[in-house]
C-alpha cells in the first residue's frame, strides 16, 4: 500500500499547477492533503478530475483557512472528523479513516504563530492529539501523516541555531511535543529508514529558500511500533513543486 501526504497550501491554487500530473505519477492508494484552504464542497469540486478515489473532506469554520482532504482507492469502513474536543474542532484539521487492519489519521497540526502567540494552545493540542492517537491504538495500529509543524532535531532544518526558541516549528515546547509522540511508542517512519539523511519537506517562499535548499522537515509519517517491520519505503519528493511543501510517501506491507 502506498500513502502520499502533501500540504498543498490551497487546493484551488494547486490544481491550477501540475497537481494532477504529480498525483498520477505518484499513483497513491491513499492521498492525504493538508491546508486545502477551502470548504468541503469547494475541495470536492477542485479534486473532481481525480478519478477512482473515494473522497472525504474536512473544512474550517473560517473560510479559506486550514482544512484537510483524504482520497482512497478502497472505501474505508468509516471516516470520522476531528478530535471530539470543542476547542480543537473548528479548523478542519483531522480526518481518521478506519481500514480492516489499521487507522489512518490525516492531520494538519496548528502553527504556533509568527509571534509564537499560539504556543500555549499548541502545547495543549499536542497533548490532546497524542491522547487521541493512543486511544485509537487500543483498537488497531495507527498511521498518522501530515504537516506536524515541527522540526524534531537539528538535522531537520537548515538553520537550527538561529531558529531555536525564536521561530514557530522549532521551539522547545514543540520539540518536546514530538518527543512525547516518539516516547509513547510512535515511530518517525522516515528516520527509521533514513537515520542520517538531510532532507526537507518545506521551504519558505521568501529569500529563494527552495532554490538554496534552506528548508525544514515538518511533514511526517508517525506509525505504531507494531507496523515498523512492515515498512517498505519512505520517500520525500523534493523534486515535485506546486506548494511550499513537497509530498512525502510511505509504502507499507498491509
Amino acid at each position: 500500500m502506498k500513502i502520499i501526504s502533501w500540504n498543498v497550501n490551497g487546493i484551488r491554487a494547486a490544481v491550477k499547477k501540475d497537481f494532477f500530473e504529480s498525483i498520477e505519477k505518484l499513483n497513491p492508494d491513499i492521498l492525504c492533503l493538508q491546508e486545502t484552504k477551502a470548504q468541503a464542497d469547494e475541495t470536492e469540486k477542485a479534486l473532481q478530475p481525480l478519478q477512482g478515489y473515494y473522497g472525504k473532506y474536512n473544512s474550517a469554520d473560517k473560510k479559506g483557512y486550514s482544512g484537510t482532504a483524504l482520497l482512497s482507492r478502497s472505501e474505508p469502513k468509516e471516516v470520522t472528523l476531528d478530535m471530539g474536543i470543542e476547542e480543537h474542532d473548528s479548523e478542519g484539521r483531522i480526518q481518521c479513516a478506519e481500514y480492516e487492519g489499521f487507522y489512518l489519521v490525516n492531520v494538519y497540526v496548528p502553527n504556533s504563530g509568527q509571534q509564537l502567540d499560539r504556543l500555549d494552545y499548541r502545547k495543549k493540542w499536542d497533548a490532546d492529539f497524542l491522547n487521541y492517537l493512543k486511544n485509537l491504538e487500543k483498537k488497531k495500529p495507527v498511521i498518522a501523516c501530515g504537516d506536524f509543524n515541527v522540526a524534531h532535531r537539528p538535522i531537520d532544518l537548515k538553520n537550527d541555531k538561529s531558529n531555536y526558541n525564536k521561530t514557530a516549528g522549532y521551539t522547545q515546547v514543540e520539540i518536546d511535543g514530538m518527543d512525547n509522540f516518539i516516547g509513547s511508542g510512535f515511530v518517525d517512519a522516515y528516520r527509521q529508514l533514513h537515520p542520517d539523511e538531510v532532507a526537507y519537506t518545506y521551504w519558505s517562499y521568501r529569500f529563494k529558500a527552495r532554490e538554496r535548499n534552506t528548508g525544514w522537515r515538518i511533514d511526517y509519517f508517525l506509525i505504531s511500533k507494531s507496523l515498523a517491520e512492515k515498512l517498505q519505503s519512505v520517500e520525500i519528493y523534493s523534486d515535485i513543486f506546486g506548494s511550499d511543501h513537497c509530498p512525502i510517501g510511505l509504502e507499507i506491507d498491509l
